[in-house]
């Protein structure tokens, strides 16, 4: 199957900035795939890009096989959606979402027909004649991307589209979006630095760094199974230590750190003396004292979520160490300044260069 985007040794410079570095990637026909990263990373400077906003200093760009070499923005087969929507004010929701009809000259009659479909698709039949001032932030969300898929591209573009909307609304609109993406059977690549959006939406994600993609996987497989330091830091919560690998065995590397000795699973096949960081997830983490690796410090804090609780033990170099616990289990935090332990098992950590 011919990929619906194809990234070849791509590099994007300005002047003597070298924001993407010869990056190569394949984006499946149908697939909702992420890019993930920090501000500056270079993900926004694929996107536009693959859009045709931004030519590249280095390397090709296929969309549906062909080379977009040469060809405008315009021509390509995608649709941007913008951080802001750009959704035309004077405009009623339906003039906007048969906007990019109107300008390729598609009859009245056929624009109002796919017009009325994509109203359906996007729950809003009955908003038609309504001005954008008049809908919520999620539904404006909803009219920009019918605005997008009216056009029939044969991928959407969508940079950071949810980063102005309040917390619960966001989390709305993580299904609201993965939903449209299945019906419509789109490609859809998607750009944020969130976390919670990459995991929960996407089919992959391409986690990013300094120009270059650290890993590229499920949801499942970056988060529990990082293949660096900075994917294990960067991808949810982590508690990190330091130090130098003294022993390795039966798929397990011994590190010798600030806090203690501790072994964790030996996931780049580290040698005795590299430097290394061991990583523990917090929810992975008992403060029961239950485990192979144990850590001793002093309560510092419990943090209540609902249905989990933070808490923050101040180990003995000052850092602080986090469990995450559910249930009522964490009632029995002791107070401010107690003695605590902490303890987790060697196969629920990992060990990655550092």
């Amino acid at each position: 199957m011919t990929a619906a985007v194809e990234i070849d040794h791509l590099t994007v410079q300005f002047g003597l900035f070298t924001a993407v570095k010869d990056v190569s990637l394949q984006i499946r026909q149908g697939e909702f795939f992420s890019f993930l990263g920090p501000s500056g990373c270079g993900k926004t400077t694929i996107l536009r890009t693959i859009s045709g906003f931004q030519d590249p200093s280095k390397g090709i760009i296929r969309i549906g096989g062909q080379d977009m070499q040469g060809i405008g923005p315009n021509q390509r087969p995608t649709a941007l959606i913008f951080q802001n929507l750009a959704l035309f004010p004077l405009m009623t929701v339906a003039e906007n979402i048969g906007y990019g009809l109107r300008v390729r000259g598609v009859p009245k009659a056929d624009r109002d027909r796919k017009v009325d479909e994509l109203l359906n698709l996007i729950a809003l039949s009955d908003q038609g004649n309504k001005k954008i001032e008049e809908l919520s932030g999620g539904q404006k969300q909803r009219v920009a991307i019918a605005r997008a898929l009216a056009v029939e591209p044969k991928v959407l573009l969508l940079d950071e589209p949810l980063s102005a909307l309040d917390l619960k609304l966001r989390q709305h609109m993580r299904n609201e979006l993965r939903a449209i993406q299945r019906r419509v059977g789109v490609t859809f690549i998607y750009i944020t630095h969130d976390q919670g959006e990459a995991l929960t939406m996407s089919d992959r994600i391409a986690v990013m760094n300094r120009g270059h993609i650290e890993q590229v996987g499920n949801g499942r497989d970056v988060y529990e199974n990082p293949e660096t330091a900075f994917v294990a830091a960067f991808v949810g919560e982590n508690n990190g230590f330091t130090g130098m690998v003294t022993r390795v065995a039966d798929g397990l590397a011994t590190v010798e750190t600030a806090l203690g000795t501790f072994n964790g699973v030996n996931r780049k096949s580290l040698a005795v003396g590299a430097k290394a960081t061991l990583f523990v997830r917090p929810e992975l983490m008992r403060f029961d004292g239950e485990g192979e690796n144990i850590i001793d410090g002093h309560a510092a804090d419990a943090a209540y979520e609902g249905i989990t609780t933070h808490l923050t033990m101040k180990a003995k170099d000052s850092s602080s160490v986090v469990a995450t616990i559910a249930g009522a289990t964490a009632k029995a935090f002791p107070e401010s300044g107690s003695s605590v332990r902490f303890a987790f098992t060697s196969r629920d950590a990992t060990v990655l260069p550092a």
